[in-house]
């Protein structure tokens, strides 16, 4: 029996392109997992956008000068290409400035505010003194008043874990310009996250099969839980539906706040894009529905913690009660997907200090494929993890163009020069048997790993079933089997079998290389579905814009050993995967950043 899953992806912010990391926390882990579900049969919505609103947008666009609308517009338009490039099959990826977004954040903030979980109260504000903005909490740094360490934010220590307000920092200063901020009183909206506890405190003991880094560091936090503002002084936003507030220039709803029910608002867009406006109720409201949060690991307190908050009082299911808000009374995450950091000599990828590797740059010169397998068998699924060229070529020229390309490129080679088609199996003998058996093992096996986001280990065992066809096909040696034909076409359909069965078990990882294979093994149409970038109007009176979107129900991938088509003819294959030159492993391209 299939299953609906929702698939929450990490908006990514639209101030600049996105690097490597990024997409290794949010991006390709996100998409192994939802092929695979689509190719199980479950019904699979998988959602995001860019995030764009707040002061780092406003920053940016002065920097560039440009409005936050045409910043906004810039990079969502390069961020779409890149995640279409990288082959990542969201069913909608969209954006925080349409008039859908808004009227989710809107009802969903009036459903909070009558269950009584925003208040407003008064508080001291970080301005620039120089521009006069609003400092966001992210934007301020200082030492944490708790244990000491310097680089604390102004909403949390990454050191204790404590929460903070920027006021609360020893010797403050802003991250943009380094000056001192200046704290102002100002009235704004909170969300009461002590009004919580209990509740949040309950759902999470039930979360015992999460990651374990996720779930320590979520309990630690509910057991300190202070409110939260939720509005911001800035004129960049989601205005605040309230008399007496909706029409302030300066009040809006924070960046934060609105970012995070942008799974929610995505969802609802979809369904408003389709032929039943309500459809996206089935994986928000039905209880039998899963939902999967993908994200590097600073964004875990906005989703284990801060994000069901917002559902809970939404429901009205906090500590309070309270009634269902607009939307009924909507799931909790089944599991947030946290990574860790793709790092690059053992720090962070920072653009301001260059050391960084675009998206865009990389997928112009190795194609997608080579990146997505190198962050699913290297990458921070449990761990910081340096990226370093050297693993990078050698991951690519020893599993992907000698074992994997090889395989299918000398099985089909043989096949297509001896018979000109799939052969027969004629002659067979316990090595063939023993070789199937592996192979059809796999798909339990790696599928298993899959369902559990273990993405390393999944790559790893698929990786094996390859590592056995060659090792088989060497031992069987059909290249000398002249004189025994049937036993050389024994061989090669035995082959040509795991190579297929390796391609379904490799295709959530390689879906633009699963597609080259499925067609030199003779297969035609749409094997892997790929997104495509559409055009919209906006639904409501806003600008149109461009989606990320696509058509997965017509691909044949499906999860299961099925038989290869014996006489299907064969052309002379092209290789799949081309070697790196090796000394590429010692500096990089041309573009790549210095390590040091």
């Amino acid at each position: 029996m299939s299953s609906r899953v929702l698939t929450a992806v990490a908006w990514p912010y639209a101030n600049g392109p996105r690097h490597i990391g990024h997409v290794s926390g949010f991006g390709v882990p996100s998409d192994v997992f939802s092929r695979y579900r689509r190719m199980v049969g479950d019904q699979v919505l998988m959602v995001s956008g860019t995030d764009e609103h707040g002061t780092p947008i406003q920053v940016q666009a002065d920097a560039e000068g440009l409005s936050p609308r045409q910043l906004a517009d810039k990079y969502n338009e390069v961020i779409t290409q890149d995640l279409q490039g990288l082959g990542l099959s969201y069913d909608l990826f969209t954006r925080t400035t349409t008039s859908n977004h808004y009227e989710v954040v809107q009802n969903l903030f009036l459903a909070l505010h009558k269950n009584g979980y925003v208040v407003s109260k008064t508080a001291m504000g970080a301005i620039s003194p120089s521009t006069g903005r609003t400092l966001p909490d992210r934007y301020v740094e200082g030492t944490c008043p708790i244990c000491g360490y310097d680089g604390a934010r102004g909403d949390q220590c990454d050191n204790c874990g404590n929460q903070l307000d920027p006021s609360d920092l020893i010797n403050p200063r802003s991250k943009i310009n380094g000056e001192v901020p200046k704290f102002v009183e100002t009235e704004h909206f909170f969300l009461d996250l002590p009004a919580f506890a209990e509740s949040l405190g309950s759902w999470l003991s039930t979360r015992t099969d999460w990651r374990p880094n996720v779930l320590k560091f979520s309990a630690n936090l509910v057991e300190d839980l202070k409110p939260r503002a939720i509005t911001r002084d800035l004129d960049w936003g989601v205005p605040i539906p309230l008399d007496g507030w909706r029409d302030q220039p300066m009040k809006r709803l924070y960046v934060w706040f609105d970012a995070v029910i942008g799974y929610l608002s995505a969802s609802v867009e979809w369904a408003r894009r389709g032929p039943d406006a309500d459809a996206w109720k089935q994986w928000w409201t039905e209880p039998s529905a899963e939902a999967y949060y993908f994200m590097g690991k600073d964004n875990i307190v906005f989703h284990s913690v801060i994000w069901p908050a917002l559902l809970l009082g939404q429901n009205g299911a906090g500590d309070r009660g309270g009634e269902p808000g607009a939307f009924g009374t909507l799931n909790l995450p089944s599991e947030i997907v946290s990574s860790e950091y793709l790092t690059m000599s053992g720090s962070k990828f920072s653009t301001s200090r260059g050391r960084v590797i675009y998206v865009g740059d990389f997928l112009r010169e190795f194609g997608p494929d080579a990146l997505r397998y190198f962050i699913a068998v290297a990458g921070p699924e449990n761990q910081d993890t340096d990226f370093t060229w050297d693993e990078f070529v050698r991951r690519t020229n020893f599993e992907l163009a000698n074992e994997w390309g090889n395989l299918v490129n000398r099985s089909i080679s043989m096949a297509h020069k001896n018979v000109g088609a799939i052969p027969k199996p004629l002659a067979p003998e316990a090595a063939d048997a023993e070789l199937l058996a592996v192979s059809k093992a796999g798909f339990d096996t790696v599928g298993g790993l899959l369902a559990r986001n273990r993405f390393k280990q999944a790559a790893g065992e698929a990786m094996r079933v390859v590592t056995a066809a060659n090792r088989y096909l060497s031992d069987q040696e059909p290249w000398k089997r002249k004189d025994d034909p049937e036993r050389r076409d024994t061989i090669l359909h035995t082959a040509l079998q795991v190579v297929q069965d390796a391609n379904t078990l490799l295709t959530p990882f390689l879906p633009h290389a699963s597609q080259q294979v499925h067609e030199a093994l003779g297969g035609t149409g749409v094997w892997a579905a790929q997104p495509e970038i559409r055009d919209v109007d906006d639904l409501g009176d806003g600008p149109a814009y461009k989606v990320l979107t696509g058509d997965y129900e017509t691909q044949s991938a499906r999860w299961e050993s099925t038989p290869i088509e014996t006489g299907r003819p064969l052309a002379k294959p092209s290789p799949i995967f081309a070697k790196l030159d090796p000394e590429l492993g010692e500096t990089g391209p041309e573009w790549a950043p210095i390590e040091k």
